[in-house]
């Protein structure tokens, strides 16, 4: 699948984004999507997963009651909407998706063999 991410941008603290992950090539409704992101310097961090059906969702302990996954498997597209920024939320965040038959792997990077080009987001104090 190819995967395009997009929705970033600059706000102030506080405030708002979704990012969207919008799929091509394969049938989306089959996979998992995960946010990850990643800063200069350090390695790519997990943010969030979703099943395959939208049973199940994950959130690294930083985003939890801020960030909300999704996907719309009729529009192949994947969302997180993130909500209350802050500045350590600055990255550029890199939407996946794949096949995952145990989601307790799904916060795994190696996990995923199809990736978005990375959107950045800064948030500012």
């Amino acid at each position: 699948a190819q995967l395009v991410g997009s929705g970033g941008g600059s706000v102030q603290a506080g405030g708002s984004l979704r990012l969207s992950c919008s799929a091509s090539g394969r049938p989306f409704g089959a996979y998992a999507v995960a946010w990850f992101r990643q800063v200069p310097g350090k390695e790519r961090e997990f943010v969030a997963s979703i099943s395959w059906n939208s049973d199940s969702t994950y959130y690294a302990d930083s985003v939890k009651g801020r960030f909300t996954i999704s996907k719309d498997n009729a529009k192949n597209t994947g969302y997180l909407q993130m909500n209350n920024l802050k500045p350590e939320d600055t990255g550029a965040y890199y939407c996946a998706a794949d096949i995952i038959n145990d989601m307790n792997y799904s916060d795994r990077a190696r996990s995923y063999d199809y990736w978005g080009q990375g959107t950045q987001v800064t948030v500012s104090s």
